[in-house]
């Protein structure tokens, strides 16, 4: 059983000691947020598990790492003391009729993207009014993606850190700590953009990009899958979550400003909301919140591992943190154990993920 020090308690932190403590390890996890996670990128995330239309500009290893974790997620929810909202209904694509050039693209995109398998249904109005009634006569076609998903991003985290306390993870909330300030057998660092400084003296840079969302309360409104509009200025994102709540996104920012929402920004995001359907124009809005998502250069995450230090490094999930993080999480323990078990660190058989050895 060996000692292991986790810092960054995000998505990936609590996922990794999950996985580790109940493989036997003796886990203790550092996060410098509360035990709601109110300060990591998940936090601020729709949670939508989409590897279908994120193939439209998504590397092959992300969408691999998607499609591989949309098992492993109910797999996960099997080993958390409460019930979490999850969905796996679809999603929905949808533009308006003077916007139909840009479906043409996106469907080229999709199926070049998915190995060129057509792996959507075509809805026409009918379709979309039968399993969308708010939206029917709002739109005359869209495109179904059948097995993609969701999760409630709060719920998710909170039990998580419920699970890895049951299991006896020492967690300590509200600690900011650094590399050199843990002693263990090994060091996992999970924190995300707050790695940069670590990380950028590597050969792999990091970065972080701006994303922007707003969660409103429409209790006239209901949908039953996310729903993605087509719009050539800002392509938008409704995930619906339980009573009434919706999570709405479109922006992603070349910037590393943590600071508010900026009026621009909102304008477009409830301009963008407004235009799938009036109705969400008594909406209430609840939060318009913003956080840095790590992204390195080459777009696809990075397990790191140092074997004098006894670090092992997860990095760059980028926005698609709940979409592949399982997959990437399964992977960083089989990787760490095979080091622990002083075996080969090598490419990661069911993943695809090669770590980078320092």
């Amino acid at each position: 059983m060996a000692q292991i020090s986790i810092l960054g308690g995000g998505l990936t932190g609590r996922l990794m000691a999950l996985l580790l403590a109940r493989q036997g390890h003796c886990i203790q996890l550092f996060e410098q947020g509360g035990k709601d996670g109110n300060l990591s990128a998940a936090f601020v995330a729709a949670a939508m598990l989409a590897p279908m239309a994120e193939a439209v500009d998504a590397t092959p290893l992300v969408l691999q790492l998607g499609y591989q974790s949309l098992d492993l997620w109910k797999q996960i929810m099997s080993m958390l003391p409460e019930k979490v909202f999850m969905q796996f209904s679809g999603s929905l694509i949808v533009w308006h009729a003077q916007d139909s050039d840009i479906s043409h693209r996106f469907a080229q995109q999709l199926r070049r993207g998915n190995g060129g398998k057509e792996v959507w249904q075509n809805w026409n109005g009918d379709d979309i009014a039968t399993n969308e009634p708010q939206l029917g006569g709002r739109f005359t076609s869209g495109f179904y993606l059948p097995t993609e998903g969701q999760l409630d991003n709060r719920q998710t985290l909170m039990a998580l850190a419920n699970a890895i306390e049951e299991v006896g993870v020492q967690c300590h909330w509200n600690t900011a700590v650094s590399l050199t300030d843990i002693t263990a057998d090994w060091l996992i660092d999970c924190r995300g953009f707050g790695a940069k400084a670590d990380w950028n003296t590597g050969k792999s840079q990091l970065r972080g990009i701006r994303g922007e969302v707003a969660r409103v309360y429409a209790p006239e409104i209901t949908l039953n899958r996310p729903t993605r509009l087509l719009h050539p200025r800002y392509p938008l994102y409704i995930a619906p979550k339980e009573n009434h709540i919706f999570v709405i996104g479109a922006t992603q920012i070349e910037s590393e400003d943590e600071s508010p929402v900026s009026v621009r920004s909102g304008l477009e995001l409830m301009s963008s909301l407004y235009a799938v359907t009036p109705a969400f124009g008594e909406a209430r809005i609840l939060e318009l919140a913003t956080n840095l998502r790590p992204t390195i250069d080459h777009h696809d995450p990075e397990i790191r591992v140092d074997t004098h230090k006894k670090i092992l490094s997860i990095n760059g999930l980028f926005r698609h943190g709940f979409m592949i993080a399982p997959a990437v999480c399964f992977a960083a323990s089989r990787i760490l154990n095979n080091a622990l078990n002083n075996q080969a660190i090598e490419k990661d058989k069911e993943t695809g993920i090669e770590p980078v050895i320092l």
